[in-house]
């Protein structure tokens, strides 16, 4: 899926995904004592950068209440339980009230893909936890074109982790180095999927900015044209 969610947004006079979580937090905050909004921004730039170092060098994604938790505690604040699953509930649900579109090819290349081998998602949670993921699969009729899924959220670590991809291998009952991982990130997808003997394809048909670097054993610029890359990666080809 792409980030069409974010002008769909503004088009109805939202605020985009990431002003409108500082928002709702600021917000059940101040229900109970006043605070500076740009305070609360601040924590979450610094609660932010923490999820990305744990996310890079750790492998791992912490969930939202465990990011929120974080900027609680550098504010030196606390939520009512409830009032914190509140929270919670309305990150989790943005990208599933508003969904953004899928890449232009997805679906048709799926429905190749699937007649022809088994598919699996693997995928970080980043905000939208693994449960919400398969609504919005689902929401797009892809969901029944997959027959494993590993969310970091689920799994407990996060790309490049081998236990990602090890989850994907024991739901499709094949070996890991039988894979071939497809994904947006050289560091998270290709270079961990390559680390376990898989083949791996960077997909720039949304996110390009790693393509100049990548290890990549293919380069997919456009899901029409996924299908003919796996195959002439299954000949041994490297394709550029």
């Amino acid at each position: 899926m792409d980030d069409s969610d974010e002008p769909k947004r503004r088009a109805k006079g939202l605020r985009s995904k990431r002003d409108q979580r500082r928002y709702l937090l600021w917000e059940a905050l101040c229900r109970h004592a006043a605070l500076d909004q740009a305070t609360v921004n601040l924590a979450c730039d610094v609660a932010d950068a923490a999820f990305n170092t744990v996310w890079h060098d750790q492998h791992v994604t912490w969930t939202v209440e465990t990011r929120l938790r974080v900027v609680l505690a550098g504010l030196g604040r606390s939520l009512p339980a409830g009032e914190l699953a509140a929270v919670v509930r309305d990150y989790q649900m943005m990208e599933v009230d508003i969904v953004p579109d899928l890449v232009p090819g997805c679906r048709d290349a799926l429905a190749v893909l699937a007649g022809r081998f088994k598919l699996a998602v693997v995928s970080d949670a980043i905000v939208t936890p693994g449960s919400h993921l398969r609504l919005l699969l689902d929401r797009h009729g892809i969901k029944d074109y997959f027959s494993g899924f590993a969310f970091s959220d689920e799994v407990g670590h996060s790309k490049p982790h081998r236990a990602m991809f090890a989850a994907a291998a024991q739901q499709l009952d094949v070996p890991i180095d039988e894979m071939i991982h497809i994904g947006d990130r050289d560091h998270n997808d290709i270079q961990g999927a390559q680390a376990l003997g898989m083949k791996a394809v960077l997909l720039a048909a949304s996110r390009a900015v790693d393509q100049p670097h990548t290890s990549a054993d293919a380069v997919c610029r456009h899901y029409r044209d996924l299908p003919g890359i796996i195959d002439r990666l299954l000949t041994g080809a490297i394709v550029r």
